[in-house]
């Protein structure tokens, strides 16, 4: 016990020094990545859920990832704003919103009937069309704006209080649509009238009377329950757009980390995009076959009509922007 006793003195000192000479444990660089879907069965989440847990894994815990499905904005311009302001990291966002931003040529992407499907969309955004824009983007923000890659949003039909059989069908209906030029003066040349309701008010809108139509995905407008809704229940497959969505980044944070760093983020991005995209394509049939099963009725049209609305205005822009060449690009990959 003596023995003992006379050690005590010489463990505690001991102890003491480790404790006041050790390195201090450093805390994890914490990420915000967001979307503006609430719903935690959208292909959004499964994508942002898959970066952290890649991230978090192959930094060793350096980064931690925070996920907020719609609770940090459920519209698109409030979370490119909070990327703008450094206050989110990674955020996922629609090409129109970004024409706001002061980047018009973004706006390409949002043309509809660009793509015939997703393996001519896929091999776009994933070659030449993809990163000429990237690098569009990242100029003309002056680093503020980095595309990490491109996720897919399915592709859009339009949902509405009756079905559609032609285009005059159309005519005067109040349609739900994103408010990117190109996208409203499509549905303008339709006969109908584009208007504006947050994504988050949209159920009731329908149910209620306040637009006569919506247009999107089946996984997006299933999981909210619109074809439920009394303007909601009439689906035409018009296939208008395979959908192009932005994951961005704040360039100048990039720029910011580390050459490891950047390699563990690049990788948890490339793990991210396979698995959104696999569930985006996994979730069509699926979500299809559940809006039929809730009483909602499906058509399909002929689209030729519609295409040939969409093609001049595909060709007027891209004169516009001076991108006549990026267009062709685009259009080339899908042949």
């Amino acid at each position: 016990m003596k023995k003992l006793a006379a050690l005590f003195p010489v463990v505690f000192l001991a102890v003491l020094l480790t404790v006041c000479f050790s390195a201090p444990t450093q805390a994890a660089t914490k990420l915000i990545v967001a979307h503006n879907q609430t719903s935690q069965g959208n292909p959004y989440q499964f994508g942002m859920l898959r970066f952290k847990e890649v991230l978090e894994r192959v930094s060793g815990g350096e980064f931690s990832v925070d996920v907020h499905a719609g609770t940090i904005g459920t519209n698109e311009d409030e979370l490119v704003e909070k990327v703008q302001l450094g206050a989110a990291d990674i955020v996922v966002a629609s090409p129109g919103f970004m024409t706001r931003v002061g980047i018009p040529e973004v706006d390409v992407f949002s043309l509809l009937y660009l793509f015939n499907g997703f393996a001519h969309w896929e091999k776009a955004v994933d070659g030449e069309a993809g990163a000429t824009l990237a690098g569009i983007i990242n100029k003309k923000s002056n680093n503020t704006f980095r595309i990490a890659a491109f996720w897919s949003a399915g592709v859009r039909n339009y949902y509405g209080k009756k079905p559609v059989e032609k285009i005059s069908d159309l005519s005067g209906m109040k349609i739900r649509t994103q408010m990117s030029g190109v996208v409203a003066d499509f549905w303008k040349k339709t006969g109908a009238i584009p208007t504006q309701v947050a994504w988050g008010e949209l159920y009731q809108a329908l149910q209620q009377g306040i637009v006569d139509a919506a247009e999107n995905d089946y996984t997006n407008f299933s999981l909210l329950d619109h074809h439920k809704t009394a303007n909601g229940r009439f689906i035409t497959e018009t296939e208008h757009d395979y959908t192009t969505r932005l994951l961005l980044m704040n360039g100048k944070k990039w720029d910011s980390y580390t050459d490891g760093q950047r390699a563990w983020i690049t990788e948890a991005i490339k793990e991210a995009t396979a698995e959104e995209r696999r569930v985006t394509y996994a979730d069509l049939d699926k979500s299809k076959a559940r809006v039929i099963a809730d009483g909602a009725q499906v058509n399909s049209i002929d689209k030729t009509p519609f295409i040939a609305i969409a093609v001049p205005i595909q060709d007027e822009l891209a004169k516009k922007l001076g991108l006549e060449g990026l267009l062709s690009i685009i259009r080339d990959a899908g042949k």
